[in-house]
């Protein structure tokens, strides 16, 4: 059994790659009154304590990203998407 790891990617990295047309799905895991203030241009927003009753909405052929402000709930996050049979889930380093 292939046990699947979370990935990591650099801020710059994943700028590059959303500019380039890649097909990411990014998610934003802070509350809702962070996102009110600031988001990625089309991120999805799954506020962290809702993200195991709303995995169903994520794409399973997707690449996804997960981000917060710090970057340590976008790791949570990134675990239970891993624990839930997401292929490629990557924790966006430093948080935005």
């Amino acid at each position: 059994m292939t046990i699947n790891k979370i990935l990591h990617i650099q801020p710059i990295t994943l700028n590059e790659r959303l500019e380039k047309g890649d097909d990411i799905c990014l998610i934003d895991v802070r509350d809702d009154w962070e996102y009110s203030l600031t988001s990625i241009k089309g991120s999805n927003h799954i506020p962290l304590n809702e993200l195991v009753d709303r995995v169903q909405e994520i794409m399973f052929e997707e690449e996804i990203v997960l981000y917060c402000h710090h970057g340590e709930r976008a790791f949570l996050g990134a675990q239970i998407l891993i624990e839930s049979g997401f292929k490629k889930v990557y924790h966006l380093t430093g948080g935005n």
